[in-house]
């Protein structure tokens, strides 16, 4: 598996409408045969802070979901509702080990 976490901080007056556009893209994106896992997490503290955790089935799914209309339509719908610029992290799962651990 090969773990993307998705880092965003959403301008104060832009959280439903970030929670919404976001929640869609999840919807569609867990129809995607490349994708396990799609998560979508708020800050218990900073409701302007979010986690997309994004479980993908090899290291290429990533590139096949963002090719897809319901990523592009977020990506541009969510672009003026940051308060900086997302980023993201990278992870390869240990457990369960999918036998890719030497």
């Amino acid at each position: 598996m090969f773990i993307v976490h998705v880092h965003v901080h959403v301008k104060p007056d832009q959280i439903e409408a970030f929670k919404s556009a976001s929640l869609e893209n999840a919807r569609n994106s867990v129809q995607e045969a490349g994708i396990a896992r799609f998560d979508v997490l708020r800050h218990n503290d900073d409701p302007t802070r979010f986690l997309l955790v994004e479980v993908y089935r090899t290291a290429d799914d990533p590139a096949r979901h963002k090719a897809t209309p319901h990523y592009q339509k977020w990506r541009d719908a969510v672009a003026g509702m940051m308060a900086e610029p997302r980023t993201s992290t990278k992870y390869t799962n240990v457990f369960p080990d999918d036998g890719g651990w030497d």
